[in-house]
C-alpha cells in the first residue's frame, strides 16, 4: 500500500532508539525525509541516519536536544524548519518513565515528568501548528501516549500515567482546535514494547513474568509493529480520522 508519504517531511522526538527508531524507519522506507531527534548515543544515532539515507530514497538528518530545555526545543524545531522547506509530519515520541511510588515521589521527579511528557509536545504542538496555518497547509501530528494514560500504574510509574493521561486529553482538545485548519491530530497508545526503556530495567524473566498474563496476544511487541500505525496515522490513508486514540497493546488495553 503507498501512504503517500514520499517526499514528506516528519520531525520525530526521541527518534534514535527504541520505538522512535522503529518509526524513523518505516517512515523512511515510505520515502519521507526524517528528522531524526536524539538527546544521547550520537555516534550510534549519526550511523543510523546514514543507514537511513543509503537504504531509502529521502533524505534524513539528525538533531541533538535535551527537550526539557525550552532553547533546546526551538533549536530543535528551527533546524528542522531550515533544512526543509515544509514539515509536514510532527511524532511526539520522546518521553521519560521514571519509577518512584506516590509516598516517596519527589515534587522535582512528577514536575519533570510532566514537563517531559506533556509540556514539551504541547510546544512543539503549538509549534508545528503555526508553521502549518501560515504556510496554509494540511498536516498530521501523532502523539505516543500510553496504556497507563487508562489503566493506571500499580507500578511506581503514577507520574508517567498522569503525564500520558493529559497528553490523551490535549491531543482531543487540539484536534478540535486545528481541524478546520485541515491538521489531523491523533495518538497512539503503545503497551509494552522490546526497547532499551523497558530492558534496561527489566531482564527477559521478570518482563515475562509482569506482563505476560496482562497480554491477551501472549507477548509483547516490537517497536516496528507500532511504528506501522503511527505511518498510518500520518498517511493520507488516514485523513478522516483525528481525536482519536489508537491501542497498540496485544489486547493489554481493551475499550
Amino acid at each position: 500500500m503507498d501512504f503517500g508519504l514520499k517526499g514528506k517531511t516528519a520531525l520525530v522526538t526521541g527518534g534514535g532508539s527504541g520505538l522512535g527508531k522503529g518509526i524513523c524507519e518505516i517512515l523512511a522506507q515510505e520515502g519521507a525525509n526524517i528528522v531524526v531527534h536524539f538527546r544521547s548515543n550520537e555516534d550510534k544515532v549519526l550511523s543510523f541516519v546514514h543507514d537511513l539515507n543509503e537504504k531509502y530514497d529521502g533524505n534524513s538528518i539528525a538533531v541533538k536536544g535535551d527537550l526539557s530545555r525550552e532553547g533546546d526545543l526551538n533549536t530543535v524545531f528551527d533546524t528542522a524548519c531550515n533544512s526543509y522547506p515544509e514539515i509536514d509530519i510532527l511524532v511526539n515520541n520522546a518521553g521519560v518513565w521514571p519509577k518512584a511510588y506516590v509516598k516517596d515521589m519527589e515534587v522535582d521527579e512528577f514536575e519533570n515528568t510532566l514537563k517531559v511528557n506533556l509540556q514539551t509536545p504541547f510546544i512543539l504542538c503549538k509549534k508545528m501548528v503555526n508553521h502549518l496555518i501560515d504556510q496554509k497547509r494540511k498536516g498530521k501530528i501523532i502523539n505516543i501516549v500510553s496504556q497507563a494514560a487508562f489503566h493506571g500504574s500499580t507500578s511506581g510509574h503514577a507520574h508517567y500515567a498522569a503525564s500520558k493521561g493529559g497528553l490523551v486529553t490535549f491531543t482531543v482538545s487540539l484536534a478540535r482546535e486545528v481541524a478546520k485548519h485541515g491538521i489531523n491530530v491523533n495518538a497512539v497508545a503503545p503497551g509494552i514494547m522490546e526497547t532499551p526503556m523497558i530492558t534496561n530495567r527489566m531482564s527477559e524473566q521478570k518482563i515475562q513474568e509482569a506482563y505476560h498474563e496482562r497480554i491477551p496476544l501472549g507477548r509483547i511487541s516490537t517497536p516496528e509493529e507500532v511504528a506501522y500505525t503511527v505511518a498510518f496515522l500520518a498517511s493520507n490513508k488516514s485523513d478522516y480520522i483525528t481525536g482519536a486514540t489508537i491501542d497498540v497493546t496485544g489486547g493489554m488495553l481493551m475499550r
